[in-house]
């Protein structure tokens, strides 16, 4: 079938990742507002298992199962297995923007010869066809972005869109692999996994974050109590993991993780515009600051001009308080 819109997913530990459902979930929008049929495909080991979960997001889903990117860098070969479907006549391709996303989305522009629209937030589909919101400038302003010519592909930012599933689940085809196409190939020497029992960054529904403010890596044992109490993660800014005070993997902004929560609890932070790109689109944001002019506090749904300690210390008090009177 031709003109379709194509949804580029990605695997992890044998599932689809959060941000593929959220790109199918657009991509589903973008082609029924098209006029146009979606698919999706999924490359890697049993891709045919994991495509249940993403033909829950998508009318249909190509499977092909690649058993031996157990040890290789998936990006060469999903772009390969990927520009071998594409057709023409298709219309845009959207891809998540993570790490292998990115360089899925690099391999096919030259691959398939198409432009790419990156990072954006939202595709609104209006005369011209579609067009890419992407916040520019740490958020400060938005550019709208579309294809002359042929579509491409776009990349979208992690938690930029709700998941939701399709009314009905789609269907599922199962493909060979297509022949070697001779490109680079890159092996992984070596996975290194944190070793936490805490939720994602990404997937967390509450994230108590630190700052400066924080003074260094024993003040983040305290945000490590709340995040427990509340069932959240602990986040940072980029002030306190290049301190060394917290792993990178924590950082959230312009150069670390975009989050999504219900809540956002910031301690000791400012509000620099790099940090707020990461954190804006969360649904609550409570901040401690000592400071009553930092950025923060003119997004912040409640601000509280304090010593963070002490605010945070009442704050597990109450916590624990509730928590063994039954309250919740």
């Amino acid at each position: 079938m031709s003109g379709r819109l194509v949804v580029v997913g990605e695997l992890a530990d044998g599932r689809p990742t959060r941000l593929t459902t959220e790109v199918a979930t657009l991509g589903r929008r973008v082609a029924e507002d098209l006029g146009r049929p979606a698919v999706g495909i999924l490359v890697g080991p049993d891709a045919a298992a994991a495509a249940e979960t993403l033909a829950g997001f998508l009318p249909e889903v190509v499977a092909v199962d690649v058993p031996e990117l157990v040890d290789l860098a998936p990006a060469p070969r999903v772009a390969a297995e990927v520009a071998t479907l594409v057709v023409p006549e298709d219309g845009p391709i959207l891809v998540g923007a993570s790490p292998d996303g990115r360089d899925v989305a690099g391999a096919l522009a030259v691959l398939l010869d198409r432009a790419v629209l990156a990072n954006a937030v939202d595709v609104e589909v209006g005369p011209e066809g579609p067009t890419t919101v992407t916040p520019i400038f740490g958020g400060k302003s938005i550019v709208r972005s579309r294809f002359v010519g042929r579509p491409g592909i776009i990349t979208v930012r992690p938690s930029s869109v709700d998941a939701a599933p399709a009314p009905a689940a789609g269907r599922i085809v199962g493909r060979a692999p297509a022949a070697a196409s001779g490109g680079p190939t890159v092996r992984r020497l070596e996975r290194v996994v944190e070793a936490s029992g805490e939720i994602p960054l990404e997937e967390a529904p509450v994230v108590v974050v630190g700052g400066r403010g924080v003074g260094g890596p024993e003040g983040f044992a305290l945000l490590q109590e709340l995040a427990a109490l509340l069932g959240g993660t602990v986040g940072a800014t980029r002030a306190a993991v290049d301190a060394g005070w917290i792993p990178y993997a924590r950082q959230i902004g312009q150069t670390g993780k975009v989050v999504r929560p219900r809540l956002y609890l910031g301690l000791g932070v400012s509000g620099a515009i790099q940090h707020k790109v990461g954190m804006q689109t969360a649904e609550t944001i409570v901040a401690v600051n000592r400071d009553p002019d930092a950025p923060l506090s003119e997004y912040a749904d409640l601000y509280v001009v304090g010593d963070l300690f002490e605010v945070g210390r009442a704050l597990v008090a109450e916590l624990r308080g509730r928590r063994e009177g039954g309250g919740g």
